[in-house]
């Protein structure tokens, strides 16, 4: 059985949040609430590097640990959900998660907030699949129409990967050993091809 997970290659990131609409979009979530969010490591300092997190559906998962109501489950392709008619609102979970996932209204205390929302790795929860009354609480559920999430599906540098934890590993370990070092990672020679003649000038007048 597959195991799901996300893998986003910081060398190919370009910070377009690109993923962030697509999510939205896709699951209809609420203002406020980000399933998904770009990071941004060394903001504005040569050489920084952005990220696209979410839940990132842990093998030893923290916040089913500390969930007092043991609203989460985990399904066979190893894709953490929660079910929102057991879960109080209590935020244990938002503390507990390195990757800030659980999400939470911003008005009013713990408790008040409403019930906790998050990256469901667009597989939907606990109701029937794709019925109105999953989609209205969840999202859509697209690894049940035999898709992958929405997000990784429209990075336009493929730098955000999802779907089985091998496959995504072996398109992450290839790409390492075969890109080369700065501007040769994601240049203008990538993009386009270096020139057969290097040495050959632009015509005069043209644009560089």
């Amino acid at each position: 059985m597959a195991r799901m997970k996300f893998i986003c290659d910081a060398e190919r990131c370009i910070e377009c949040n690109g993923c962030v609409t697509a999510c939205k979009q896709e699951n209809e979530v609420p203002w406020g609430v980000n399933r998904r969010r770009v990071v941004t490591i060394n903001d504005g300092v040569p050489g920084e590097k952005s990220i696209s997190v979410a839940c990132m559906h842990c093998s030893d998962a923290p916040c089913m640990a500390v969930c007092p109501v043991d609203c989460f489950y985990r399904t066979e392709e190893g894709v953490v959900l929660h079910d929102k008619d057991m879960c109080i609102g209590c935020g244990y979970c938002f503390y507990a998660c390195p990757f800030g996932a659980p999400q939470f209204p911003q008005a009013g205390a713990f408790g008040m907030r409403g019930k906790m929302d998050k990256c469901t790795f667009c597989a939907g929860g606990p109701e029937k699949d794709n019925s109105k009354e999953e989609f209205a609480k969840y999202g859509s559920n697209r690894l049940a129409q035999g898709k992958l999430p929405a997000c990784a599906e429209m990075c336009s540098t493929k730098a955000l990967l999802g779907g089985d934890g091998d496959v995504i590993a072996d398109i992450f370990r290839n790409r390492a050993l075969k890109r080369g070092k700065g501007s040769e990672v994601w240049g203008w020679g990538t993009a386009y091809g270096n020139p057969d003649n290097p040495q050959q000038q632009a015509p005069a007048g043209a644009k560089s």
